[in-house]
């Protein structure tokens, strides 16, 4: 069964009948499903459509996408303490598990594509979008034969384990860094309260002692 008509079956389902373990959301115009297929193959289809249709349908999506952005951050938040990047985009052509997948979601690289970047296509002359929506695949899957580079640092990578180990290390990094901050951040928050409260006990002591002093007069 191919990837496109699992998505076409979704699509076509209420989302009441979706399990659970597939769907993540819904909306009146989208719905949003766990990553268990390799590659969607519908963008080129959709920008092959009237301009103006491709671009609503484009933004209605993004719209939604940042709804559920927003929910992966704050389980990201609630997990680990912290948020990082979240991309929003699509593959420029499909593609497919080998070593050189890891490239097709490669932020820099070009393969990948940010919704961000494809709805800045509608608004540019004609003959640049004319040349960005022929999604030329033969010239994406030159893109997936790029050497292996780690996306945050530039480095170059021999094969999969190596970058593996290289991103849990580049992982841990973040972690301990961003979690050092939460900590800080939370003692500075403790101090100034702290101090606060020092600073209101202060003015009730100077306010009764200056009571008293009235009274004994």
């Amino acid at each position: 069964m191919s990837n496109l008509f699992i998505l076409r079956n979704y699509a076509q389902k209420a989302p009441s009948t979706i399990p659970s373990s597939i769907l993540f959301s819904s909306s009146a115009r989208s719905i949003t499903i766990y990553d268990r297929i390799d590659g969607l193959e519908s963008l080129k289809t959709l920008l092959t459509h009237d301009k103006e249709s491709a671009k609503d349908v484009l933004s209605a999506l993004n719209e939604d996408a940042q709804g559920v952005k927003l929910e992966i951050e704050q389980e990201m938040q609630k997990r680990y303490g912290f948020k990082w990047s979240i991309w929003i985009g699509f593959h420029g052509a499909p593609s497919m598990q080998t070593k050189k997948h890891y490239n097709s979601f490669h932020p820099k690289l070009g393969f990948f594509l940010h919704i961000d970047d494809v709805l800045s296509w509608f608004d540019s002359e004609p003959s640049y979008y004319n040349e960005m929506v022929k999604l030329d695949q033969k010239a994406y899957e030159k893109l997936l034969k790029e050497d292996l580079v780690c996306w945050k640092c530039e480095a170059q990578m021999k094969n999969i384990p190596t970058l593996k180990a290289h991103l849990q290390e580049e992982w841990d990094k973040v972690s301990k860094r961003e979690k050092g901050r939460t900590e800080r951040k939370r003692k500075l928050e403790e101090k100034q309260t702290s101090e606060i409260g020092d600073h209101s006990m202060d003015q009730h002591a100077e306010k009764k002692v200056k009571h008293d002093d009235e009274y004994t007069s």
